[in-house]
């Protein structure tokens, strides 16, 4: 049964730094590699919307950020025109629903932080006509335009380009990521906000006290928007103890954030951080704290099937699933994604 709805469901992955091992190839490889190394893992586990984030690793910051996120960028561009016959790069909700019709799977550009940016809002319009649709301000630490939750401590709120960073977005039809925001952050951005704002990956505080999580409160905030908080499948934002990192840890996370906001406002954003070390990481040097972050079964998008036979063994409803794993996303971005304010 589970296999099935998992089958007939539109799957939504709101976050996978896939771009990240395919970038890390020579150019005349990129398209290839990702039809060899993640097509299939996508098409095993389903997937038929899978955001790209486009994340900066410190090597590159500050100096070569934005050659960075262009070459990333240019990347993703490159991989779906190379793979048109499977996946499609799209800027609104037609281009994705078009991707659908035609078993394509479709491609949302994002970015996780905006190192490149600096704070230099006017680059937006820039990386909107490149096809970003979706972005952060902050990853673990500080940036010209917010702090992220590693920052907590500080209690500061958006910085004045921040606060010009979100006008510009809502303005230009790019969602709001508030996942890795800092608390006082996410605050401000929900006290700003005229249009849905997103978590593309964040679990519940309630759960695990954890400072990348989202507390009842910010979960009450975003969906009041009118947006999605989508789950983080990493172990360290579930439970405390290894042992208890399973997937039906994770199916008590989603249950909980849809009892708090309603199962209309529930997604998932898996971060297979695993699967993407893997293809980055010679094997003589692997760093094994990534063996403890990974929820067994879940190490990529081979595992989303698990997810659904959890749901279904907590008896949830089957129109209740089918948005959890995408349909509530597929809807925020037909709304909003590419809609000019």
């Amino acid at each position: 049964m589970s296999r099935a709805l998992h089958r007939r469901a539109v799957v939504a992955d709101a976050h996978n730094d896939l771009l990240i091992a395919v970038t890390a190839r020579p150019p005349h490889r990129w398209a290839g590699y990702f039809r060899e190394r993640w097509l299939p893992q996508l098409r095993e586990g389903g997937v038929d919307l899978q955001v790209l984030p486009v994340f900066i690793d410190d090597q590159f910051r500050p100096e070569g950020a934005l050659r960075e996120t262009l070459r990333m960028i240019e990347c993703a561009h490159t991989l779906a025109e190379g793979n048109a016959d499977e996946v499609r790069l799209c800027l609104d909700g037609g281009d994705i629903d078009a991707a659908l019709a035609d078993g394509r799977i479709a491609l949302v550009l994002a970015l996780e932080s905006a190192p490149g940016l600096d704070a230099n809002v006017e680059l937006l319009p820039t990386l909107h006509r490149l096809g970003v649709r979706i972005a952060s301000l902050a990853h673990w630490g500080r940036t010209a335009l917010a702090d992220g939750s590693g920052e907590d401590a500080t209690g500061s709120r958006l910085t004045e380009a921040g606060v010009r960073a979100l006008e510009e977005m809502e303005r230009l039809g790019i969602l709001f990521d508030v996942s890795h925001l800092g608390a006082s952050g996410v605050a401000h951005v929900l006290e700003l906000a005229t249009r849905p704002v997103m978590a593309t990956h964040s679990s519940a505080r309630a759960l695990l006290d954890h400072h990348r999580n989202l507390t009842d409160e910010q979960l009450r905030g975003i969906a009041a928007t009118g947006g999605t908080v989508c789950v983080n499948f990493l172990g360290e934002f579930l439970a405390t103890a290894p042992a208890d990192r399973t997937v039906d840890r994770l199916a008590d996370h989603v249950v909980h954030i849809a009892e708090v906001i309603g199962v209309d406002h529930v997604g998932l954003g898996p971060d297979f951080i695993k699967e993407v070390s893997a293809d980055t990481t010679p094997p003589c040097c692997e760093d094994v704290e990534y063996a403890r972050l990974v929820v067994p079964g879940l190490e990529g998008p081979r595992g989303l099937p698990l997810v659904t036979e959890a749901l279904v063994r907590r008896g949830l409803p089957e129109a209740d699933i089918e948005k959890i794993l995408g349909g509530n996303v597929l809807e925020l971005f037909r709304k909003e994604l590419g809609r000019p304010n």
